[in-house]
């Protein structure tokens, strides 16, 4: 599980990063690598060649650890970061994603490191000792997940099953908005911790929810904050959303139960309205595999309050 205040820091940085990020890459056939063959993928850290198949990967990042899994890459993955906790096999170590130090990555002698952020300048770090290292950065878009599930089913030689897996959550999200009857003048309060810490809809989940038509009740309460604004309790109630989302069952152990019992959020139309939503934190906050389920659950609840 990854703190929510983490969370935020790493995603308003991932939005200033992935400017130059992602975008597929070339098959190659250079000497050199594993079994002599290399590939070269088109990361945010430029075009990076790596062994065709490369048998030990350090992941730094639990959106990309999920990644690798689910595209049949989990057997090269010799080391995790300590907030890859899913899938439950995941060799979690204590790595950091938040403050990489770049020893302890080369101790488990890698031949491809992918992390989602370039914190201690870990990126340079490994590249000066010729460490191949993927920099896929927070997505900022729908499109930018399945460019970078393709980069990591390329640059492990699963480039089939990324492309399953892509197909795959391509055709649930769209099947799951469609199902969903657009919800026209519902808003919504997406909250990242006890502290009301919430997301805009200029941010990647705020994107997420604007394919059913939700409104953000947070939109308007951002003062140059990133796209993620500290609300007041005072805001909240004021605005009295439809739909209360919890992404912080986990971190801060919130629910409906505990929001009903907080000062004045009893007479709330989403606490009166069964329009409470208890979200898993991590799916909720990683932009991976499971984004699918994401979208289910937004879905259900836009289906259950109309």
């Amino acid at each position: 599980m990854r703190p929510v205040r983490s969370f935020v820091a790493v995603m308003a940085i991932g939005a200033v990063l992935a400017a130059g990020a992602c975008g597929g890459g070339d098959d190659g056939s250079e000497k050199g690598g594993s079994g002599g063959k290399t590939v070269t993928v088109q990361a945010a850290n430029g075009a990076v060649t790596v062994p065709a198949n490369p048998k030990r990967i350090v992941s730094l990042s639990p959106t990309h650890t999920e990644t690798l899994f689910a595209i049949g890459a989990g057997k090269q993955v010799v080391a995790a970061d300590d907030y890859s906790n899913y899938p439950p096999n995941a060799p979690r170590t204590k790595l950091s994603g938040f403050k990489p130090n770049a020893e302890a990555v080369i101790a488990y002698k890698p031949d491809l490191v992918v992390v989602s952020d370039d914190l201690n300048g870990i990126v340079k770090a490994l590249e000066k000792v010729k460490v191949p290292v993927l920099f896929e950065p927070a997505a900022s878009k729908l499109d930018e997940v399945y460019d970078e599930i393709n980069d990591l089913g390329q640059a492990t030689g699963h480039t089939a099953e990324a492309t399953k897996v892509v197909t795959g959550m391509r055709t649930t999200i769209e099947q799951t908005v469609a199902a969903s009857s657009k919800a026209k003048g519902l808003t919504y309060y997406h909250e990242l911790d006890n502290q009301l810490h919430s997301v805009t809809s200029s941010t990647f989940v705020g994107q997420v929810y604007g394919m059913f038509g939700l409104r953000n009740i947070a939109d308007e309460a951002d003062k140059a904050s990133g796209g993620y604004p500290h609300l007041s309790r005072e805001y909240v109630l004021k605005e009295d959303p439809d739909l209360i989302f919890l992404a912080d069952t986990k971190c801060c152990g919130q629910n409906a139960a505990a929001l009903a019992k907080r000062p004045g959020w009893s007479v709330l139309d989403a606490v009166k309205n069964k329009g409470v939503v208890e979200l898993d934190d991590d799916i909720a906050s990683r932009w991976g595999p499971r984004l699918p389920e994401f979208v289910k659950a937004i879905g259900d609840a836009v289906q259950r309050v109309q």
